[in-house]
């Protein structure tokens, strides 16, 4: 997901008892330390970048293994949409148990349990039978721990790197992200091709394992130390909610990356089956998206920069309208090559964007609210992305992929005229000044 920040009055005095209750040397001191030196981060950074390699591959196998089972994009719109259903389902209590366990043991738990579900096909596969509905229930699972595994990971990131260095981590952890997309698409490829189609999801279960591994050994807790919490689950649910709502900014920007969110997760079956109809090989189209993913990584490593030198609102609204100006392309684009550029335009702004807004969000929000806010925040971010993965399914069953890209970057027009329009998102504060 590569779309996916602002608290008046007693959060921010929360914020700010927090980051000054560090002497200023210390912090100035992990302030010019390089992320590279420091060592809990780096084993983070590189399990999750393992774990991303694997998370690539099986990310184009489910789709080209529904659509050898079935012939049906309906079916394998569904399939994506189940792996973001438990955002709707499980988002905002999840949150509140994130705020509640110890972060790290979740994040190890669910790894464990995402690794089992994916070893489950290939060995359905070894005894020759791999049902459309062991993939559903497969990608439901996944997506469950995936709800839980991503919320104690970014509220974690803030413990881990001094405040003053959440844009850069944020873009250097997008570019990890990304950065695996150069071998993850033709490797899932190639192995759904040339090995087995279940081959793929074998290599994103060990991606998983390999992810615990480097979780065991950071050192660093996850979380400040708690009271004894509150057991009225309701209540602290509405206490996330809340602290996202009362706030016009974060909440028209968790509003704002949902709506994003729902095209771009239209985009990636749209574009295997404008692929498809090009005649692309399996093999071919791996190597469309290692094109894109090459947008990726630019745009990580100009996001940092984009984040110092531009004001919130300057990148946010810039950005949509490259958006705008982007999508309409892809439906009078010619060739496999063509897709991909156009395609890696597209994936090149999404680093610069959640450099701004995640790191904007993550300096602002308190540590013990962590799991909750973000939880709200993605119900609503992410909530939208198996809505954008099923309509995708749908309207290119009925009009066609080209029509169903027009559709889309209509939509897409839409918001950049909103975001142009919203008060809040043009005189946005910089983040060293909230």
């Amino acid at each position: 997901m590569y779309f996916e920040k602002m608290i008046i009055g007693k959060g921010i005095r929360m914020v700010s008892t927090v980051v000054d209750s560090c002497p200023r040397v210390e912090r100035a001191a992990e302030t010019s330390r390089s992320l590279w030196r420091n060592r809990d981060y780096m084993l983070l950074w590189s399990g999750q970048l393992v774990s991303s390699l694997g998370s690539g591959v099986s990310t184009i196998a489910f789709p080209l293994l529904v659509l050898a089972l079935t012939h049906s994009a309906l079916q394998a719109g569904i399939t994506g949409a189940l792996a973001m259903v438990p955002y709707l389902l499980v988002s905002l209590p999840a949150g509140v148990l994130v705020d509640r366990w110890d972060r790290k043991r979740v994040m190890i738990l669910c790894d464990s349990g995402r690794a089992l579900a994916l070893a489950s096909i290939p060995l359905a596969g070894l005894i020759g039978h791999v049902a459309i509905i062991q993939i559903y229930l497969v990608s439901l699972v996944e997506g469950t721990f995936f709800v839980f595994f991503s919320l104690a990971q970014t509220a974690c990131l803030p413990r881990v790197v001094p405040r003053e260095q959440l844009p850069t981590a944020s873009a250097q952890n997008e570019g990890g992200a990304i950065a695996t997309g150069l071998i993850a698409p033709p490797l899932g490829g190639a192995l759904f091709q040339s090995i087995s189609q279940t081959a793929p999801f074998l290599l994103d279960g060990i991606s998983y394992l390999a992810s615990v591994i480097s979780l065991l050994f950071v050192k660093t807790a996850f979380q400040e130390s708690r009271q004894a919490p509150s057991r009225n689950l309701r209540a602290e649910m509405a206490e996330g909610v809340t602290w996202l709502w009362h706030n016009p900014l974060l909440r028209y920007m968790a509003f704002l990356t949902g709506g994003m969110n729902a095209a771009v997760a239209a985009l990636y079956l749209t574009l295997i089956v404008l692929a498809g109809n090009q005649h692309a090989t399996s093999g071919s189209i791996g190597l469309m998206f290692a094109v894109v993913s090459v947008g990726g990584v630019l745009g990580s490593l100009l996001a940092p920069r984009v984040q110092r030198r531009f004001r919130f609102g300057q990148v946010i609204i810039v950005v949509f309208w490259a958006e705008a100006l982007l999508w309409p392309l892809f439906a009078v684009a010619p060739n496999l090559l063509l897709l991909g550029m156009i395609a890696a335009g597209v994936y090149a702004l999404g680093p610069v964007y959640n450099a701004v807004q995640l790191s904007y969000r993550l300096a602002l929000i308190p540590d013990a609210l962590q799991g909750r806010v973000n939880s709200a925040y993605r119900l609503v971010a992410y909530g939208c992305h198996p809505l954008g993965i099923a309509l995708s399914g749908v309207l290119i069953q009925a009009i066609g992929p080209v029509s169903t890209v027009l559709v889309f970057a209509a939509w897409v027009a839409v918001l950049a005229v909103l975001t142009t329009l919203n008060a809040h998102v043009r005189h946005a504060a910089p983040i060293a000044a909230v």
